[in-house]
């Protein structure tokens, strides 16, 4: 028969190996966010470079031909993306970077607007493959809030006890 005493054990065991695994996760999860935006903005933007390597190319050109040359917009956009991801990638002027990206992500949700037949198969529900490229966006906006709102220090909080200090803070200030 088990006793209370013995099953602890395994639950002491377990909350143990939770708290490292969850301080771990808020030590190191922004940075790891803000580097996977990074490179994926860096990747996005370096395959506009060669001419029919993007696959999002026809639709960008798509979507922009009508507004601006498109010998102006591939290249502007191509280092506006780069840029970026230089920006997430090496931590610096992320003021600018985050700036940057929402800036950028009006541009890329657009097609849902302008050319609704390349994004959807069944509106407003149905998306082609185009149109889950550009719904991943949704993504990206959230995860630029969530490294932006560590630009003056900030960051997670593990504890919950800590956590909630803070919650209790921030309403008395209110």
């Amino acid at each position: 028969m088990r006793t209370q005493t013995q099953g602890s054990g395994f639950w002491d065991k377990f909350n143990r190996l939770d708290t490292r695994i969850t301080r771990w996760m808020a030590l190191h999860g922004i940075t790891l966010l803000r580097l996977a935006l990074g490179i994926v903005y860096i990747w996005f933007g370096a395959l506009k470079i060669v001419p029919g390597l993007s696959p999002a190319e026809d639709l960008v050109r798509d979507t922009l031909s009508p507004f601006v040359p498109l010998n102006i917009a591939i290249p502007l956009l191509t280092l506006w993306e780069i840029t970026i991801g230089v920006g997430f990638l090496t931590g610096k002027f992320m003021r600018l970077t985050i700036l940057l990206l929402f800036l950028h992500l009006p541009g890329t949700i657009s097609p849902v607007f302008l050319l609704p037949d390349r994004v959807f198969t069944v509106a407003p529900f149905g998306l082609t493959l185009e149109g889950q490229y550009i719904v991943k966006n949704v993504l990206i906006a959230a995860a630029g809030i969530v490294v932006g709102s560590t630009v003056r220090g900030g960051g997670l909080v593990d504890d919950p006890e800590v956590f909630e200090a803070e919650q209790t803070m921030h309403e008395v200030v209110r």
